[in-house]
């Protein structure tokens, strides 16, 4: 049984990625590239300085703060574990997908957050809150889209996502070898590393830890660790490249030559470069599937188009500078990536060539610490939608079961094989793009008239104020009238 569920979800994954989602994915980034006039590239630096912008409510979630919830979860132990095993699966080559994936889906991330923002409802506390299924539900008039939605997220988030986060950071345990010394431990009637068990078991204690302590919590503890991580990580990166600078031409080379080699791309299709980095880099970056706009909803900006812009900037810290990063550790110390490792192991023996002992240790501390995040960041993309589902905001009752099965979700994703439990998070992950793709191409022009609105304003001097009446949805939305 358990085989037989494996071979299918691979086959469902192959078909996904293969013939619907790459296509799907560039032409919706390319389209609304060319909409936006480049918005991506042309707003970058706009993008930065509306980051820095507080909120006019004392306990309202500002930019940054929203900014680093939708991190958190887009900054996660893919950033290693997926580019590196895009790497050894797809080659160099799988580099420039991943960058590409993510300067065209910049500006998708950019359209789902300001319709998130445009569409956002009033939180009885007086904060906001909102996300695909309420613009959606506002804008499509169906409620039965919006709930499917928000299911396929919880199951994405809860489970397929978290369950990986939580395999991705014990696998890093592998190199090390008390891994094995420790030996297995029998559950269920079958065997399990012993390592998995209590490191997974360690890992949901920590989490349960924090997520019953609530919302606003997540936003704190995110907040302080995101920006840590991030920027340790890209020094340690910038390190190994001025170590190995002379390597560093012939590396670009090779990620542009293998980029195009269409020979090996449609011979084997499903290992190619296309294929490992379309989908390593959507799960790193997330652009168009939807999570991102659940935290930009929550934002207290004057004009919706700064959280557009906030949430593409996003994209860009997560693929051009952390994957970029773990791409350039790996390449330019000259381990072979067709040599077996793959994931966290190429990391870990890539840093190894040039710090001793202490490279794997510190991918190991890296994992951790961008586990976390993502675990909590994660989660609370899930309470908005559990309160969607259910029509209301969810009690403490239907929250602890969440929490505890969430919690339980961690341990056993440290349980799971590998091919099973990556697999499972881009089948879930593919579902909720095939849901949000369609849906903001059907209302992109309403986030195009709102970036003219803003556009305009900023021309004239003025700090953009939205007013939903300016692009013809005067009482059609619970702010902005």
């Amino acid at each position: 049984m358990y085989q037989a569920f494996s071979n299918l979800i691979d086959t469902i994954s192959g078909y996904m990625y293969s013939y619907i989602l790459i296509i799907l994915l560039l032409a919706v980034g390319l389209y609304f590239t060319l909409r936006s006039g480049l918005v991506q590239l042309r707003l970058l630096p706009e993008s930065i300085r509306v980051v820095s912008e507080k909120p006019k409510g004392q306990n309202s979630i500002s930019a940054f703060q929203a900014l680093m919830v939708s991190t958190a979860s887009r900054v996660g132990t893919g950033n290693i574990v997926g580019v590196a095993s895009a790497i050894a699966a797809g080659g160099y080559g799988a580099v420039f997908w991943m960058w590409l994936i993510a300067l065209v889906g910049g500006a998708s991330a950019f359209v789902e957050s300001t319709l998130a923002q445009i569409y956002k409802k009033r939180d009885p506390e007086g904060g906001s809150y909102g996300g695909p299924s309420y613009y959606i539900q506002a804008a499509l008039r169906s409620r039965g889209l919006g709930v499917f939605f928000a299911v396929a997220l919880v199951a994405t988030y809860a489970g397929g996502f978290n369950m990986l986060c939580s395999f991705n950071l014990i696998s890093s345990f592998t190199s090390y070898g008390f891994y094995t010394a420790a030996g297995t431990v029998a559950i269920g009637g079958q065997e399990f590393s012993l390592v998995a068990v209590v490191g997974g078991g360690l890992l949901a204690l920590l989490v349960a830890l924090c997520i019953f302590g609530g919302g606003r919590r997540i936003v704190r503890v995110t907040s302080v660790l995101v920006p840590m991580m991030g920027v340790l990580y890209i020094l340690m990166a910038i390190l190994v490249m001025a170590l190995n600078y002379k390597a560093l031409p012939a590396v670009l080379s090779q990620i542009f030559a293998d980029a195009f080699d269409w020979r090996a791309i449609f011979g084997g299709f499903a290992g190619s470069a296309v294929m490992q980095g379309v989908k390593r880099g959507l799960y790193s970056n997330e652009a168009g599937i939807g999570s991102a706009p659940n935290a930009a909803a929550a934002a207290d900006v004057s004009h919706p188009v700064k959280q557009g812009l906030v949430q593409m900037l996003s994209v860009f810290i997560d693929t051009l500078l952390i994957c970029t990063a773990t791409a350039m550790m790996t390449l330019c110390t000259g381990v072979d990536i067709k040599g077996g490792l793959e994931g966290a192991p190429l990391v870990q023996a890539s840093l190894a060539t040039v710090f001793g002992p202490f490279g794997p240790y510190f991918i190991t501390l890296a994992l951790l610490l961008f586990a976390f995040t993502t675990l909590l960041g994660n989660l609370f993309y899930c309470e908005g939608c559990m309160n969607y589902i259910a029509g209301r905001k969810i009690g403490q009752a239907g929250r602890t079961v969440f929490n505890l099965a969430a919690v339980a979700l961690v341990f056993v994703g440290a349980l799971l094989e590998v091919s099973l439990v990556w697999n499972i998070a881009d089948v879930l992950m593919g579902i909720m793009a095939l849901i949000n793709l369609p849906v903001i191409v059907l209302l992109g022009g309403t986030a195009l008239r709102a970036l003219k609105d803003y556009c305009r304003q900023r021309e004239n001097g003025q700090d953009p104020i939205f007013k939903a009446a300016s692009i013809g949805l005067q009482g059609q939305t619970d702010f902005w009238n």
